[in-house]
């Protein structure tokens, strides 16, 4: 299959590179400069690991607990001190190019985020080869009306995805609840150096494990789908954001993808039809992991993007 000349036309820009350079661009470790590839890698998981052993140690927390009956379909729900019935809600998604990482290693905003009041969910799926890229999204999906269904009186949903994450968070953005027989109370998109059109992973070593088809990749390609779609509450907020650091590709398709996202009207009386309460963030000095990595701390700037998108104070 010719995937160069397939899809979305001539125009997209990764169609002109070489498979070397669109091997680079889509590997977010050599983009890194603090570190070597490698180190980076491990840095974000040691990073990882410790944040969620500190939650887990220290936090009120409700580990591995099932949102379907796969044995890989498990969350962990990580509270305030102070609980109440109605409470904010952050689900976290990974990423890992939907191959590794897991939510074991995923706790990183949970202690800054707790600290005020926020719980937070962090989610496992099946990540490939033994999951295929339709059963990840539909765990999601899964997943976020499961939350919905424990905690009814939530005082919103709000859902986070890094990376390969933030794809199938974007995809929540599509999804018919009313098959699910509930309607989660979405109030935030979190959206962090995603990739939104699925189309140029073919033609990268990424794909070996996933065995994409075009058909797949477009099937599961937000970019491709979202400006279709329109919010069930107009004032739910998608953030796209990526980092200064991220690659070239990385920053296209955030930039693409937040300008298919269709803006919602400014006439009063069609508000209730207009489309996304969507804004895009470049966050100076960060790469692709440090993004995440940060979110460890309380005064970090994408922390603070996600408390005050939280409690409104904008």
């Amino acid at each position: 299959m010719d995937v160069h000349g397939a899809g979305r036309g001539p125009e997209a820009p990764w169609k002109s590179m070489s498979a070397e350079e669109l091997e680079n661009q889509y590997s977010p470790s050599r983009w890194v400069v603090r570190l070597g590839a490698e180190e980076a890698l491990r840095t974000h998981s040691q990073i990882g690991i410790e944040a969620t052993r500190r939650a887990r140690a220290t936090g009120r927390s409700l580990l591995h607990v099932p949102y379907g009956d796969a044995k890989g379909e498990t969350l962990d729900i990580y509270l305030p001190p102070e609980a109440p019935e109605a409470l904010p809600i952050f689900v976290f998604v990974h990423g890992g190019y939907w191959q590794c990482g897991s939510k074991d290693e995923s706790a990183f905003m949970v202690e800054p985020l707790t600290a005020q009041g926020v719980a937070v969910v962090t989610v496992a799926y099946d990540i490939a080869p033994r999951g295929n890229l339709d059963r990840m999204v539909d765990q999601v999906v899964r997943s976020t009306a499961f939350v919905q269904k424990r905690y009814p009186c939530n005082e919103g949903i709000y859902l986070c995805g890094h990376s390969a994450g933030a794809q199938l968070a974007a995809m929540m953005l599509l999804t018919d609840w009313t098959k699910l027989g509930v309607m989660p109370n979405l109030k935030g998109f979190f959206l962090v150096s995603g990739v939104y059109d699925l189309e140029p992973i073919l033609c990268t070593s990424q794909n070996a494990p996933l065995h994409l088809t075009l058909e797949d990749a477009q099937r599961n390609s937000p970019q491709l789908l979202t400006a279709l779609t329109q919010p069930a509450d107009p004032t739910c907020q998608v953030l796209v954001i990526v980092g200064q650091h991220d690659s070239p590709e990385f920053q296209r398709q955030s930039r693409e993808f937040y300008q298919v996202l269709p803006a919602p009207s400014l006439r009063p009386e069609t508000l209730r039809r207009g489309g996304w309460k969507a804004s895009f963030e470049e966050l100076r000095n960060v790469d692709h992991f440090e993004i995440i990595e940060n979110l460890t701390q309380k005064d970090d700037v994408l922390t603070q993007i996600i408390l005050k998108t939280i409690f409104r104070e904008f």
